[in-house]
């Protein structure tokens, strides 16, 4: 669950749509759980997923609280087994996600305990930054150590690399209107092949795949919520890390990243999850991996713009490609990256002097 920029735009989907909301409102009247006239758009998303806020009949806010949730997940747009496979191993690991209330999985509908508007992305700032990552690491950790393999899906090579392609389809296709001559094709492979066995080298756990500031919601106990954790999977330890620390939507000084950032590895060091034993390394394998989430998020901003008509995500873009540009500038097989940008971009090198 995700607060969007902007709502999609009207299309022939509305029609589905208010069928599945006239579907879910008979479904929650069966219940006797909640006020069904109360239903009210909570938050948009990414997918095809939506939220709904309803109020808890008196009888039973001593027990739910004020609100609920309700998700609508058309089953053939989005997996909700996989939704209530990864709460329960959340749940388990001892980090806060919402329960679930109620479901009707082959529908697509779950009534979830409501964890409130309180975002680390409206609520984060200098004061409270610190102690609000030291918490969300802290529960990333206990995600991380509850591990096991072959219960998720694997966070692969293949899986990697189709992510990636979505850069140079979406982003350098669709938002730059170029295409890319065979020795440029052939450079940007030898970029993404330096990236995947940087990433395919380490060392995996469990792996939310979306962590950070607008999935994650500030409580007052058990901080942070969790949100949107259904496309989990088991992969490189440095991901969740990157997602948190290299947000696409809020940035922080390097040197405060760096600063959290070893102290997540010091904590996980400290626990035995199986982080690189060398500070330098494991800060490499954390900026390569951030950087194949970047260029995938590159291409998929621009895939829901063009594509699914959300543009909001486009003013998310520079932070993305600030994070893209520093980190391949500092490494000498990421570099040929940064020429292809200066290339299609039309900007002239950088050139640096010291005195």
């Amino acid at each position: 669950m995700s607060l969007l920029p902007n709502s999609p735009p009207a299309s022939p989907a509305t029609d589905t749509a208010d069928a599945r909301l006239a579907m879910l409102k008979e479904w929650l009247a069966t219940l006797d759980l909640v006020q069904v006239d109360t239903v009210r758009p909570a938050s948009a998303d990414a997918s095809f997923r939506r939220y709904f806020r309803v109020d808890v009949l008196p009888a039973h806010q001593a027990g739910h609280g004020a609100t609920l949730i309700v998700m609508d997940a058309p089953p053939e747009r989005e997996n909700v087994p996989a939704f209530i496979k990864v709460q329960g191993l959340l749940a388990a690991a001892g980090v806060s996600v919402p329960a679930i209330v109620a479901q009707d999985a082959q529908r697509g509908l779950l009534l979830l305990s409501d964890l409130g508007n309180s975002t680390y992305l409206s609520e984060i700032d200098h004061d409270n930054a610190s102690t609000l990552y030291a918490e969300a690491l802290e529960a990333l950790v206990k995600i991380q150590q509850s591990s096991q393999p072959g219960v998720l899906p694997e966070f692969d090579r293949a899986f990697m690399l189709r992510e990636m392609n979505l850069f140079p389809e979406w982003y350098i296709g669709k938002h730059l209107g170029a295409t890319l001559t065979e020795a440029q094709s052939a450079e940007l492979q030898k970029v993404f092949d330096a990236i995947l066995a940087r990433a395919l080298a380490q060392q995996q756990v469990f792996m939310h795949r979306d962590y950070h500031s607008r999935n994650l919601m500030r409580m007052d106990a058990g901080n942070p919520g969790i949100l949107d954790f259904q496309d989990a999977v088991y992969g490189p330890i440095t991901y969740d890390v990157a997602s948190l620390l290299r947000d696409a939507y809020v940035q922080w000084d390097e040197e405060l990243v760096l600063d959290w950032t070893i102290r997540y590895w010091q904590h996980a060091k400290a626990v035995g999850l199986p982080v690189n034993k060398d500070i330098d390394a494991f800060y490499k394998d954390f900026e390569y991996m951030g950087l194949q989430r970047h260029l995938k998020i590159l291409g998929l901003f621009c895939r829901l713009n063009y594509r699914d008509g959300k543009s909001g995500y486009l003013a998310d873009l520079p932070t993305v490609m600030d994070y893209v540009r520093k980190t391949a500038s500092r490494y000498k097989d990421l570099k040929p990256l940064v020429r292809l940008l200066d290339t299609l971009e039309n900007k002239q090198p950088q050139v640096g002097y010291t005195f």
